[in-house]
């Protein structure tokens, strides 16, 4: 059993930038061995697994899919179609032994070669997280029942992916099909009900009555609607339209208890200051630590917690989360609410008459976050100079085009949060700043032993915090809301829980 040093997790940027806005209907409560009906706040734009994603999207998937590995809510991960896994000694071939016992729902077989064809359409698709395979030099399938994935190098988080979207696997004789897309053929405990589905809606599951685990088919049917805005949300609760909805914000948290639901909880983003133009190619101010460092003191995050998340969350300085060998709970604190020490580092840094940022603005992120940011930077000197992108932000902030913005991103532990946030290809470090101590660090979790990725992974840690990569304000609370004839465990770092952690009371 291996514990989840680098728990997968959605590559997601918060969900709050690409919703969409449908109306729920169908569901209501169930008895054990009823219709389990969900809230989810994203329809999926393909459910071909090639072009996957995993987070808020992770259950339309996971319906019909099994991966090749498991995330529990324990954090370990566990056999699921792989039954076995080695690493050789320098930890670049990966040797899976597949379960000889399962079928697909078209009738056709698991097989090793099957296992190759997923994982190389995988790498080649249009999934965002397609990039996770970038390092693998070759799969092979020896036999029916084995599968050697060879890596060009070490990549710590390889196991991790595979207990999500890249560790789908779909049936190889619907690769073809005309209609993947929308009629995916998988080995899951549940089939698409294509003629009740609506597209983009309301998808609608079947359960598989050849399902080779019936241990964790808890339901006989299954109904994921869309639910994109908090009103449609809660309106399905008071309902009684669903048995379980993920919440885009804590703002109705006493209204969901109010209906007799349990709120379910984890901490998966944080939200704060991305200072991105570490090497000051934008704005050359921000090549200076004692400026970023003056970002980092001039935020009351005990106050912005309460105005803008009602207290649900956890403060912090470091975008490494609790779960990671990274995480050290002093560095929560590291940086007080100090206006008077941010403006002597600015004046230390030859900015005591003050400098202006420009930044993206997105109104999905909440106007009054950007008017407290504005008036706690303007306390200190600072003048924060607001351009809105449109749906563009996203895209824009990683061109790039701004040298810092408010985000709030998911906390992936070690070598995926590296990956992506840290490494000089990480997606967010759009100007692919690098620093030679960072990269000492990095190659050493790469190629370390277990003990070694931990204890490096700390050094990282404190050193990312100490020289103000980042300024984070704190951990935000997700909430999942259960009604009272249903169940659920989260998982560690994933916005929606696992379709087989949802049971029936009683």
């Amino acid at each position: 059993m291996l514990r989840w040093r680098t728990a997968a997790a959605a590559v997601a940027i918060t969900g709050a930038l690409a919703l969409t806005s449908c109306a729920a209907d169908g569901g209501g409560s169930t008895d054990g061995g009823g219709n389990l009906t969900l809230g989810a706040i994203l329809a999926p734009t393909t459910l071909d697994p090639a072009g996957s994603e995993w987070g808020n999207r992770a259950p339309y998937y996971q319906a019909v899919f099994d991966t090749l590995l498991l995330a529990t809510p324990e954090g370990t991960i566990e056999p699921w179609l792989a039954t076995e896994w080695s690493y050789n000694e320098d930890n670049t071939v990966l040797t899976l032994t597949l379960r000889d016992d399962v079928t697909f729902s078209d009738g056709s077989k698991l097989t090793g070669d099957v296992v190759k064809q997923n994982l190389e359409r995988f790498k080649a698709g249009t999934s965002p997280d397609a990039g996770y395979f970038s390092g693998i030099a070759s799969i092979e399938a020896p036999d029916e029942t084995t599968v050697v994935i060879t890596l060009s190098a070490p990549d710590p988080a390889m196991l991790n992916y595979l207990t999500r979207d890249p560790g789908l696997i779909g049936s190889a004789e619907s690769f073809e099909s005309e209609d993947l897309a929308t009629n995916p053929v998988g080995s899951g405990p549940y089939i698409l009900d294509t003629d009740a589905t609506v597209t983009g809606t309301s998808y609608v599951y079947t359960k598989n009555p050849d399902y080779w685990n019936p241990d964790v088919q808890h339901y006989d049917g299954l109904t994921i609607n869309v639910l994109g805005d908090a009103t449609a949300a809660l309106n399905a609760i008071k309902a009684g339209e669903a048995n379980g909805v993920k919440l885009i914000s804590n703002d109705n948290l006493a209204e969901v208890e109010g209906a007799g639901w349990t709120v379910n909880a984890n901490e998966l983003d944080f939200q704060g200051m991305l200072l991105l133009d570490r090497a000051g190619t934008m704005n050359p101010a921000l090549n200076d630590v004692r400026v970023r460092q003056a970002f980092n003191y001039a935020f009351d995050r005990e106050a912005l917690l309460t105005a803008l998340q009602t207290d649900h969350g956890t403060v912090t300085t470091q975008v490494f989360p609790e779960t990671s060998d990274a995480y050290d709970p002093a560095l929560d604190d590291y940086y007080t609410y100090d206006p008077d020490k941010a403006k002597e580092l600015l004046a230390e840094a030859g900015y005591g008459d003050g400098l202006t940022v420009s930044m993206p603005s997105s109104t999905l992120l909440g106007e009054a976050t950007y008017t407290l940011i504005s008036q706690q930077l303007a306390d200190v000197g600072i003048t924060a100079e607001y351009t809105d992108p449109g749906n563009n932000f996203i895209a824009d902030l990683l061109a790039p085009k701004f040298p810092a913005s408010f985000m709030a991103l998911e906390q992936n532990p070690d070598w995926q949060l590296i990956q992506f946030m840290i490494a000089p290809t990480a997606v967010f470090n759009p100007f692919h700043y690098e620093d030679p101590k960072v990269n000492e660090y990095i190659q050493q979790i790469q190629f370390g032993d277990e003990a070694t990725q931990a204890s490096v992974a700390k050094e990282l840690n404190t050193y990312i915090v100490e020289q103000a990569w980042f300024a984070p304000f704190y951990r935000v609370q997700g909430s999942y809301g259960t009604d009272a004839n249903t169940t659920v465990e989260m998982l560690p770092t994933n916005a929606y829980p696992a379709i087989y952690d949802f049971q029936p009371k009683g």
